[in-house]
């Protein structure tokens, strides 16, 4: 069976062809600058060759109708006709309440994904163009949706709960959600079929670390916690967003700036974080190397980066009563061993000890970064989330036909 894994964002389309009878990618690439000038579609044969299309890409559909039309040419083609494709899956953002697993997409379903579009308006929408898209060009072949937010849906009451009045959960859905799920669930389980170990009986701490990044406590096999909340805002100071932040600030900006709740919103996502601080770039790179040079500003953002990780490892570990397993991930988790060293120092106490020259050589590859001794795994596991959503869209369009 073949499956196309599309990842639908506002002016961009990621893609990943799977021949799931062999785990191969038979193709990936990205449309970017959607109905923009200067589209641009990149796009990575199996083979590892690498060809790049520019021209005019109005819209979703038409940035589609591109990689359906490069896999099935005859020289830069993966497959001798549409046919040959035999689902699709769809990353969606947010699920809300309404979805706790991947499901097969009907009309039913598309509807509720667009009733969780004021939950998700910057996300949702460009998802469901995917969804729109795919129902023209390849009408009769299966879709699936894979939500970030459904993995997270395992968490106690308490803990996605907000100190708002209740009627406002009620009335608004506001509530504590997550995302990154597709990632925490890959790497989690991933990590213990690496350590030999039942994943149904493990504490595990998952740190996706990239642009974007949240903390997951999974406990027996199951979410119980996570760092992003009702929007990917909430939590770990990223490469642009803030993170946790105390409201009356936000309020106090608003006041003092005279900016409304738009402009407030572009301060808190695209204008803080890593870049805010340091003044130097939201690239982890850029502010290591600043850092290095000696730059306090460049310094200081690291140092706040590591130690919001830090306090939230601390904090799961207390809400699971202790942890067996720590994973790294995303683009910096996977990459910066300095970002791993200051997240996990003077951390002994705890059983959590790495190998400095383990870590130091570790780089984007499957590594135990743990010494024999750390009574705590520590492991860093690149993520694969195209791979769990063909995996998903596989196992529910085989039950579909079996049943």
């Amino acid at each position: 069976m073949k499956i196309l894994v599309l990842n639908c964002g506002s002016s961009s389309i990621k893609y990943q062809l799977f021949n799931m009878t062999t785990s191969e990618v038979l193709a990936q690439g990205l449309v970017d600058k959607i109905g923009m000038k200067g589209s641009v579609m990149k796009h990575k044969k199996q083979s590892g060759e690498k060809i790049e299309f520019t021209g005019e890409i109005l819209d979703h559909q038409a940035g589609i109708e591109y990689v359906l039309g490069v896999m099935i040419s005859e020289k830069h083609g993966c497959i001798k006709g549409l046919q040959e494709i035999n689902a699709v899956g769809h990353r969606v953002v947010h699920g809300a309440e309404k979805f706790n697993s991947s499901v097969m997409i009907d009309e039913e379903v598309v509807q509720k994904m667009e009733e969780c579009i004021n939950l998700a308006p910057l996300h949702n929408p460009p998802n469901l163009k995917g969804i729109y898209a795919m129902q023209q060009l390849l009408p009769h072949v299966p879709q699936v949706g894979v939500f970030d937010t459904a993995f997270h849906q395992t968490m106690p009451e308490y803990a996605y709960t907000y100190a708002i009045p209740y009627s406002l959960y009620k009335k608004y859905g506001i509530r504590r959600y997550g995302f990154h799920g597709t990632s925490h669930r890959y790497v989690s389980k991933r990590a213990c079929e690496i350590l030999n170990v039942d994943y149904n009986t493990q504490k595990i701490i998952v740190c996706h670390l990239g642009n974007g990044a949240s903390i997951a406590a999974i406990k027996n096999g199951k979410s119980v916690d996570t760092s992003m909340g009702m929007t990917p805002v909430e939590g770990l100071v990223m490469g642009t967003r803030c993170g946790d932040l105390d409201l009356g600030v936000l309020t106090f900006i608003m006041e003092k700036e005279e900016i409304g709740v738009s402009a407030a919103n572009t301060l808190i996502n695209k204008h803080s974080g890593v870049l805010g601080i340091s003044g130097v770039s939201s690239d982890m790179r850029s502010v290591e190397a600043e850092m290095a040079a000696g730059n306090h500003r460049a310094k200081l953002a690291l140092d706040v980066y590591d130690y919001r990780v830090k306090k939230y490892i601390g904090s799961y570990i207390a809400a699971m009563n202790g942890v067996d397993i720590i994973v790294l991930t995303g683009g910096i988790g996977e990459n910066a061993n300095v970002t791993r060293e200051g997240i996990t120092k003077d951390l002994e106490w705890l059983g959590i000890e790495i190998d400095p020259e383990v870590n130091k050589n570790a780089r984007g590859t499957e590594k135990i970064i743990s010494t024999i001794n750390s009574k705590v795994k520590v492991i860093v596991v690149p993520t694969n989330e195209e791979l769990v959503i063909a995996q998903d869209t596989y196992e529910i369009v085989n039950n579909f036909k079996n049943n």
